[in-house]
């Protein structure tokens, strides 16, 4: 089956599916099988009418603001807050009519799905693409990209890593005609169920995505936990410095253990080890659930682990020496 053509695609999480293979209760299990940073931004006291009242525009003005000073926005794009940033991900095929989109692979996979659902069709070839989408970095591989390279009419930029290196953000590109640069608030502050997403682009985009989504798109309390966490330049600081230790860290373990490293970012690492779904099981038997990938049997994905959580790893990936055991995941997401 097309993994981008079906209604459950790959991806990360799954935990319920894990245990409900290999058992255990899901306080035992450490998930690294996504990219969120697992000490996530402090959520601070709110407002009572944040759950009561509908968002007023002074709340939604003060995410907008903040975000625009975060991410230096340049003058002459808009800022869009959405309930997630695969919300503004299936929306954004509409913004063209259909025809060729570049898309290389291996990448996030709902960019794609999205398109090929509006009738586009999917190309790896630049030329003549009358769109093209880069996950900037690149997930799995953790790549960056060059804006030479970005030359179809329509360009998303989707920067759902990029907080982890603010200086190497395209967001420049926002103010240019036919550039959408889209943001992800749940990776970074660690945030995933907030539903926080943010599209950058020139007003007339901005305008018509803003119509498909309809009122409202952001609840209350997201709009208030986004504003301060975003404000807060100290804490952005100290958690990259953090992410980047602790992903040094984890390299470590795993070469240890025999893996080479392939790629990645600070919010997760991608690996090369002799069988992707023998280690996977391996680490499964530990609790320890990982990301494999329906295109390679090499490749495995960790995010970090909490800072509590490093001995239940360090013991699980400590046992991989010797015959690793044969692998057999017959209810993997």
């Amino acid at each position: 089956m097309d993994q981008t053509s079906s209604f459950k695609r790959d991806h990360g999480g799954g935990l319920d599916a894990a245990i409900a293979q290999f058992g255990g209760a899901r306080a035992d299990w450490l998930d690294l099988s996504t990219g969120i940073n697992p000490v996530p931004y402090p959520v601070p006291p709110l407002p009572d009418d944040a759950w009561t009242a509908l968002p007023d525009s002074r709340a939604q003005q003060a995410l907008i603001a903040a975000v625009r000073q975060f991410w230096n926005v340049p003058e002459g794009a808009e800022i869009l807050a959405a309930p997630g940033a695969s919300c503004l991900i299936a929306q954004i095929p509409r913004l063209a009519p259909p025809g060729r989109v570049h898309i290389v692979h291996p990448t996030y996979n709902e960019h794609a799905a999205a398109f090929r659902g509006h009738d586009w069709s999917v190309t790896d070839n630049t030329q003549g693409a009358q769109a093209q989408v880069v996950v900037h970095p690149n997930n799995p591989t953790g790549q960056w990209h060059d804006p030479a390279s970005l030359t179809a009419p329509l360009v998303i930029i989707d920067e759902s890593f990029a907080d982890v290196a603010p200086d190497r953000s395209l967001i420049a590109q926002a103010a240019l005609p036919g550039r959408v640069v889209l943001k992800s608030f749940g990776k970074f502050w660690g945030l995933a169920g907030l539903r926080l997403g943010f599209a950058i682009a020139r007003p007339d985009t901005i305008a018509q995505l803003a119509e498909w989504l309809g009122p409202w798109p952001v609840s209350g309390p997201a709009l208030h936990i986004g504003a301060a966490a975003l404000a807060d330049a100290a804490w952005a600081k100290d958690t990259r410095a953090r992410l980047n230790e602790d992903a040094a860290h984890l390299d470590a373990l795993m070469l240890r253990a025999g893996a080479r490293l392939q790629g990645g970012t600070s919010l997760f690492r991608l690996y090369n080890v002799a069988d992707a779904a023998a280690w996977q099981v391996h680490l499964a038997r530990h609790n320890v659930w990982s990301r494999i990938f329906p295109y390679s049997s090499t490749l495995i994905r960790l995010g970090l682990p909490h800072p509590d959580r490093w001995p239940q790893l360090t013991h699980a990936l400590g046992t991989v020496g010797g015959a690793m055991p044969q692998a057999s995941v017959t209810n993997r997401p």
